[in-house]
């Protein structure tokens, strides 16, 4: 099954988180955020990258033919980019099966997405998610 999208991994140091990284499925990668960055934009205590970010996550989220879409994730960082939102609507107003992880904070527009016809929204808790994968898979195969 073809899959376009992308996910993003802790970058850690002695112990400790100091940025995230991002990883496109069809190849691709960049820095998102690191605590040496300056910004803008600054969430919390990492800068962010938006120009690199939206070079490799861009193109990333061009729907597959026939596949899905897996954004991870739809969080503060990645909602600086304007561009990044209007390629998130695309990907939900175009009727691709699509996976994507959200913040669990309140914002205008991961609330709207969450609201949209069709969208059902599945808790990540530890109880769940050993077998989260496997149930989403089953579904997006139609298994």
């Amino acid at each position: 099954m073809p899959i376009s999208g992308f996910v993003t991994e802790e970058m850690r140091r002695g112990g400790r988180r100091v940025g995230f990284r991002l990883e496109a499925f069809a190849g691709g990668e960049a820095l998102l955020a690191h605590v040496d960055l300056p910004g803008p934009p600054r969430v919390g205590r990492y800068g962010v990258d938006l120009e690199a970010f939206e070079r490799i996550a861009l193109p990333a989220l061009e729907p597959p033919d026939a596949g899905v879409a897996i954004v991870d994730e739809l969080g503060k960082m990645e909602l600086a980019s304007a561009g990044f939102r209007e390629a998130v609507v695309d990907l939900f107003d175009g009727g691709v099966s699509l996976v994507a992880t959200v913040h669990s904070h309140s914002h205008p527009f991961t609330d709207g997405l969450k609201l949209r016809r069709g969208v059902e929204v599945v808790r990540l808790t530890r109880r769940n998610r050993d077998e989260l994968p496997d149930r989403l898979a089953e579904r997006l195969l139609g298994g």
